[in-house]
């Protein structure tokens, strides 16, 4: 994590402060349920809540000692509560705590990055409805092909980032685990009713077979679920960064008032902003594939997972939380251009109408490959520049015996290529 990109609400929640608050907290309840099965004296749990606590930099006072961050943080504790902490972790072992713990980090950080994905769907919602009939050129390979509106070309996104939505959120069920098992997950040492009730306490699901960790797939998921976020980022800030091209510039960044774009050369608007969108998609991919090598731990468990997760934890979702907010305000703040959206798609002279001529050239009788060669001989002289598309088409015998300059004419109506835009929107939006 970088300051650069990170916003306080998710950096709170990966800080050394709050992990030991939530480990304190799964020691504290297992406590109180070990103390309502009659496992551990009357009052234990009661001390530990009135006297618990630890300092961090005790913490790592200890462990450059023992070399055991868990070790490390019950010896501070014990500092804090006095006698009563001899009961404290009783039965478990760290994974039952680091893994618990990571559960609720990433529970909690999945809750933020929902709400960043609310802000870009509202986003996209708003602008979707504002340009919901502003006519551009839909590009196939870059290249001009039939017109859509602006408002579809949102409304894709929004589809895309629903889906996004409820990828995460059943990520987030996945991922919400609580396992506290003892040494190799059996249960020896520890009533499973304690895991029942701290699971319950923190809004979390016991694992039903937890080894000593929980399984990684349940991460590797969870990781692969961000990548795929982080992929419908970077389509959206690719869109918008080939739209500012000058030779495009149907929509651009928004530019503020003293803001600059080149050191160099002070005419410059660049789209830093979705560049900068790009690149942090590239980060919060790079962290699926470690989460799914992740998977294959030796036997019961490993550490190997613990060094990648200790990284990719924070780094991916406060790379993705601080990319959602970015994002939902490049959309809110957008600058659209609807003469030049228009003027581009004049360019071409009318050639985004040619499937609507080979198609009336079909339903006419004409065989659809001759169809075909009529309209692209035409077409070519269009594209080198030599007039425009009608023009040719009614001048070509073999086009006009089949078709009028009446019916010619119609097939160049731009209301044809947007007559199933309230029904997209319908489909994206509901009624």
């Amino acid at each position: 994590m970088i300051p650069r990109y990170t916003r306080p609400e998710m950096a709170a929640i990966w800080s050394d402060q709050s992990k030991y608050s939530i480990w304190l907290e799964i020691e504290t309840l297992a406590c109180e349920a070990m103390e309502e099965l009659g496992q551990v004296p009357a009052g234990t749990s009661a001390a530990v809540r009135a006297r618990g606590g630890f300092d961090v930099e005790r913490i790592d006072e200890i462990e450059r000692e023992v070399k055991h961050d868990v070790i490390a943080f019950l010896t501070s504790v014990a500092e804090f509560v006095g006698s009563e902490a001899r009961f404290l972790h009783k039965g478990l072992t760290s994974s039952d705590v680091l893994d618990t713990c990571l559960a609720v980090q990433l529970a909690r950080a999945s809750d933020l990055l929902l709400t960043g994905i609310d802000r870009v769907l509202n986003a996209l919602q708003v602008r979707a409805l504002e340009h919901k009939l502003t006519p551009t050129i839909g590009r196939s390979h870059g290249i001009h092909a039939e017109p859509t509106t602006f408002g579809v070309k949102l409304a894709t996104y929004y589809a895309e980032f629903s889906r996004n939505k409820a990828r995460l959120e059943a990520a987030r069920a996945d991922i919400a685990t609580c396992a506290l098992s003892g040494a190799v997950g059996t249960y020896a040492n520890i009533d499973p009713r304690v895991e029942a009730h701290v699971a319950a306490k923190l809004g979390l699901t016991p694992e039903p077979v937890s080894t000593q960790v929980i399984p990684r797939d349940r991460h590797a998921m969870f990781f692969a679920t961000l990548g795929v976020i982080a992929s419908s980022i970077e389509r959206l800030a690719t869109e918008i960064r080939h739209l500012q091209r000058t030779e495009v510039l149907e929509a651009e960044e928004f530019f503020s008032a003293g803001q600059k774009g080149s050191s160099a050369m002070p005419h410059k608007r660049n789209p830093v902003l979705t560049e900068n969108l790009t690149g942090l998609a590239r980060l919060v991919r790079s962290a699926a594939v470690p989460a799914m090598e992740n998977v294959a731990l030796w036997h019961e468990r490993d550490i190997s997972h613990s060094s990648v997760e200790r990284g990719i934890g924070p780094d991916a979702t406060v790379h993705l939380d601080f990319a959602l907010h970015r994002l939902a305000g490049v959309v809110e703040n957008l600058v659209v251009y609807p003469e030049n959206m228009q003027g581009n798609m004049d360019k071409l002279g009318g050639l985004h109408n040619s499937q609507r001529v080979l198609l009336a050239l079909v339903e006419a009788g004409t065989s659809r490959e001759d169809s075909y060669r009529l309209v692209q001989r035409n077409a070519m002289k269009t594209w080198a520049g030599e007039g425009a598309f009608l023009d040719h088409l009614k001048s070509d015998d073999d086009v006009t015996a089949k078709l009028s300059d009446a019916q010619l004419e119609d097939l160049f109506d731009m209301e044809y290529h947007l007559k199933r835009v309230d029904e997209i929107f319908v489909r994206v939006f509901g009624a």
